[in-house]
């Protein structure tokens, strides 16, 4: 009697359409296409830099600057990027800010000092990031929410890089 009733019960699920199978997986879930830096700025016109002085690039740098040249601001540039020459018409320095969204900042930090290849660096308030020797110098670079500070230098040594990302980030409260 146990089996004719399990019969019944199937037959009946059969003819009400109530089997019932598990959902079907939606696939995936949607992935947001990967965050990309935006170009890297081109000096566009002659200084100075409103939020860094010159005396200050000479002194953690060590060098004289002989000119200072500013990128154009727009949709996440609200500050200019700032080039400090040297000598033959060379930057020495170069400030770069980036404000868009966390991704973009941490994108364009990655694209100047890569995670796989930098050091880790970080400073107070929140700021993390990467910093490196490059062929031309090196780079220190941070980012904190959607704010991406990059500074690059003609030197070897990152310390001068640091200290001027210090105090662009103090200077403009950032």
């Amino acid at each position: 009697m146990l089996v004719g009733a399990a019969n019944l019960l199937a037959a009946a699920l059969v003819a009400c359409g109530g089997v019932t199978t598990a959902p079907k997986a939606a696939g995936p879930p949607a992935t947001q296409p990967p965050a990309v830096a935006p170009p890297a700025p081109q000096p566009t016109a002659d200084g100075p830099c409103r939020y860094l002085p010159a005396a200050s690039v000479e002194s953690a740098n060590g060098q004289r600057v002989t000119g200072v040249r500013i990128s154009a601001t727009g949709p996440g540039q609200p500050y200019p990027a700032c080039f400090f020459f040297t000598y033959h018409n060379a930057v020495q320095l170069r400030t770069w800010i980036v404000v868009g969204t966390p991704r973009v900042a941490g994108a364009t930090v990655d694209a100047a000092a890569p995670v796989a290849t930098s050091d880790l660096v970080g400073l107070p308030g929140g700021w993390s990031g990467g910093s490196q020797p490059t062929a031309e110098g090196a780079v220190f670079a941070v980012a904190k929410q959607g704010t991406a500070v990059v500074i690059t230098t003609n030197q070897r040594q990152t310390i001068s890089a640091r200290r001027i990302a210090e105090q662009v980030i103090a200077t403009l409260g950032l």
